[in-house]
């Protein structure tokens, strides 16, 4: 099931048995105690600071909805500005959704592939045709955006003759799905430097997500976990081989900067 269609059935149950909100804190305790187990450490990544990935110059993004289910105007802006550090970027992403993050990445990089389940699919697991045609709002008819059709479980990610710059996987957040999604892509599509951006790796820049975090650690091998973080002011974790100061996770966090946000409302009618 969709991201979408998944949170709007969760928060339907969770409003009829209240009571459901412990199950799901107990999950989040569990996934932690695995973490915790297996590696000794707690449910959290180093933190790095947001300017130090992306710079402290001015951002901008072209496309952003302020609607359901989609990213942080930082987490875009995480990648618009990565993508705009490499020369000829080559993108790849798991989950379209509307087609904001794409869309912001091909203003800067030179060839963006993204991945979702076809329309058909969506209408099955869900039900819903309007849902599915929102899928890819923002991003069909870019040139430099290549939409693929398909289920990650499955998908043939061996197939490209090429290797991508930067990843985006922003699937389904389920663990299987973490952990498949990151291991085919670590096999099939990156190159040495790549860099690899996980989306939902905390519910929110001060709350981890204890699954996803687990489905990143066990899907990679012990010696590259040195190169993962949680960037801040970001739901992100990213894979990166550069060397950054870092800092432990804490929460509630100390603001450390104040952002200025300008908004151009546009109409799309």
């Amino acid at each position: 099931m969709s991201k979408i269609g998944k949170a709007i059935r969760g928060i339907g149950q969770l409003i009829r048995k209240p009571y459901l909100i412990n199950l799901v804190l107990n999950e989040d305790n569990q996934w932690a105690a695995h973490i915790r187990e297996k590696y000794g450490i707690e449910a959290s990544l180093p933190v790095i600071d947001f300017t130090e990935v992306c710079g402290d110059q001015a951002l901008k993004l072209e496309t952003f909805s302020f609607l359901g289910g989609g990213s942080l105007p930082t987490d875009l802006l995480l990648l618009k500005s990565l993508s705009a550090q490499i020369e000829h970027c080559r993108y790849f992403e798991i989950g379209t959704w509307r087609g904001e993050s794409v869309s912001n990445v091909a203003d800067t990089g030179a060839d963006c592939y993204t991945l979702n389940l076809s329309n058909e699919e969506i209408v099955q697991l869900t039900g819903d045709q309007r849902y599915a045609d929102l899928h890819g709002f923002f991003s069909h008819g870019r040139k430099n955006i290549h939409h693929l059709f398909g289920n990650s479980l499955n998908y043939d990610f061996g197939q490209f003759d090429q290797k991508f710059d930067l990843v985006f996987i922003d699937g389904d957040h389920q663990y299987d799905f973490v952990k498949n999604d990151t291991a085919k892509v670590f096999e099939h599509l990156l190159h040495d430097d790549s860099i690899v951006v996980w989306h939902d790796y905390a519910f929110h820049p001060e709350r981890v997500r204890p699954e996803v975090l687990a489905g990143i650690l066990d899907a990679l091998p012990s010696d590259l976990h040195q190169h993962l973080y949680h960037v801040s002011n970001t739901m992100c974790a990213i894979f990166t081989k550069k060397a950054f100061a870092t800092r432990k996770f804490s929460t509630p966090a100390r603001p450390e900067h104040n952002f200025k946000v300008e908004l151009h409302p546009i109409s799309l009618k």
